[in-house]
């Protein structure tokens, strides 16, 4: 009788260490989880930081998630320089949209209706790759010769002649080139020229075609 009490007891007793042990202890199994192709990152996320320049403070941190130094990274980060990318605001000075447009360059490709232009982002974006294409053709040559010349410490690019044309126009740009920085300009809230050489450097703009007569 001794004995199959000491034997349940001890039977007991492991059933006791093992609940015990099966409590402080947890076990871990490799699971393998597998990753949409869609959601794979292949390469870092593009960010465009503003750096701090002697002649602009820094004004803002750009960032254009995934778009890197495509077309539409350029768009979005020129659109965020001049509004913040709202399409229905209008500055102090009048210019409008997302893109900033001022009324005689409205004009220019076709648009009469501000405040059509004003309500319709449909109509902001098309006038701005035609106010592209415009600018492209006028500085052709001008792409042709300075793009990888570096002037005011600042190495010219395609997309860099194209920022600047949109903030200061294109005969500027021609005249800031031809004098290899010499001849500057500045806005009304003291953007250069060569701040936006620098800050809208090397994105790809290749598809803008050269087009004389770019309308809306």
């Amino acid at each position: 009788m001794k004995k199959t009490i000491l034997k349940f007891n001890v039977l007991v007793a492991v059933l006791i260490l093992v609940i015990v042990a099966s409590l402080g202890f947890t076990s871990t199994k490799k699971t393998n989880v597998e990753v949409h192709e869609i959601n794979k990152i292949s390469a870092p996320l593009a960010y465009s930081v503003v750096m701090l320049d002697n002649e602009e403070e820094a004004d803002e941190v750009i960032r254009t998630p995934f778009l890197g130094k495509s077309f539409n990274g350029f768009k979005e980060a020129l659109a965020f320089k001049e509004s913040r990318g709202d399409y229905f605001t209008v500055n102090q000075l009048g210019y409008m949209g997302k893109y900033q447009f001022g009324a005689s360059t409205l004009k220019t490709i076709g648009i009469d209706a501000n405040v059509d232009f004003l309500n319709d982002p449909e109509l902001q974006e098309r006038a701005f790759i035609a106010n592209l294409e415009r600018n492209k053709w006028v500085l052709r040559k001008d792409i042709e010769w300075y793009v990888g010349r570096v002037f005011n410490g600042v190495k010219v690019t395609e997309s860099g002649i194209l920022a600047a044309a949109h903030l200061a126009g294109p005969g500027n740009v021609k005249r800031y080139l031809r004098t290899h920085g010499a001849s500057g300009f500045a806005d009304a809230n003291g953007a250069s020229i060569r701040y936006y050489m620098r800050k809208f450097s090397g994105y790809d703009v290749s598809h803008v075609k050269p087009n004389r007569m770019a309308k809306i």
